[in-house]
């Protein structure tokens, strides 16, 4: 599909919409979109979202915002799709199909991914999505009290500045996509934890700040041991505070230790592509999430 192909307006309830490229000064508008949909976001997340992707902006005659969505192109032949909103009084009218139309003609050629709400998902598959995996939201405030035991082959220690580029070496490995630009900028933002064999990193797992509190990921690990060993530190670290993962993973003993630790289930959401799959078949595997937006 050709982006000249698809109309700039488009007849929303009682509303003419105007689709227009986001704006480095439109944070209030998204950030608005967000708290109308009840997600989490602050406006520094949506800062950083801004400063990593592309997208488009549904507004009607007098200015207000009717929906949005973007991308975020990782390397030269995929993207993730995320940001995808509706002003909750016009869902269900097509809003939400028309801006991704004109983010697939965008994307043309790409391998895509997103993680879609309940709410999205027959927008997706009618589009030709297919769906990959759950996502598994967990958070809550952690809990006092010791942790079930976690036994890995490699110790853990602190992130480090000189780790970034094994990093984003392993990242890619576990993604499937060569994602730099994100990963320098949550880097800018985090701390972590990284674990070690023979002297060089073997997994990661990284903290910032997101939302209620804080968010863990990307957790990059060989297996279930190594992701609950990399996570474990940052548990210990903010007793008492809120915290967020969203997971592939889904292990009754993950679970388990995640509950010990206060982060219960609260949500699901579905990973879901167009293209051919991507990741979880090196040695290496995603066990959270950077954010629903970035996978």
């Amino acid at each position: 599909m050709n982006p000249t192909d698809i109309s700039t307006t488009q007849r929303v309830d009682a509303f003419v919409a105007a689709a227009r490229p986001l704006e480095s000064g439109d944070l209030h508008h998204l950030h608005q979109l967000c708290v109308g949909v009840s997600w989490p976001h602050r406006a520094r997340d949506v800062t950083l979202l801004m400063s990593l992707g592309r997208g488009y902006l549904a507004m009607d005659e007098i200015e207000r915002v009717l929906a949005s969505g973007m991308y975020f192109e990782m390397g030269e032949d995929f993207a993730m799709i995320g940001m995808m909103m509706t002003a909750p009084r016009l869902q269900t009218l097509g809003a939400g199909r028309w801006l991704l139309d004109r983010i697939l003609a965008d994307c043309g050629g790409r391998d895509l991914r997103l993680n879609a709400t309940r709410a999205a998902y027959r927008l997706y598959e009618s589009a030709g999505f297919v769906p990959v995996a759950t996502i598994h939201q967990r958070q809550g405030i952690v809990r006092e009290g010791p942790l079930p035991e976690v036994v890995s082959a490699c110790p853990v220690r602190t992130l480090q500045a000189s780790d970034q580029a094994a990093l984003r070496a392993l990242d890619q490995m576990a993604f499937g996509a060569e994602r730099r630009a994100v990963l320098d900028a949550l880097f800018a933002v985090s701390e972590g934890t990284v674990a070690v064999r023979d002297g060089a990193p073997a997994g990661f797992a990284l903290i910032r700040d997101f939302g209620r509190g804080r968010v863990i990921g990307p957790v990059v690990a060989e297996d279930e041991a190594m992701a609950t060993a990399l996570i474990a530190p940052l548990l210990r670290r903010h007793v008492g505070q809120f915290l967020r993962i969203d997971t592939l993973c889904d292990s009754p003993t993950f679970f388990a230790f995640l509950d010990a630790a206060g982060l219960d289930a609260f949500d699901t959401v579905t990973q879901m592509r167009l293209g051919k799959q991507r990741g979880g078949d090196g040695p290496v595997r995603t066990f959270g999430l950077a954010a629903h937006t970035l996978g």
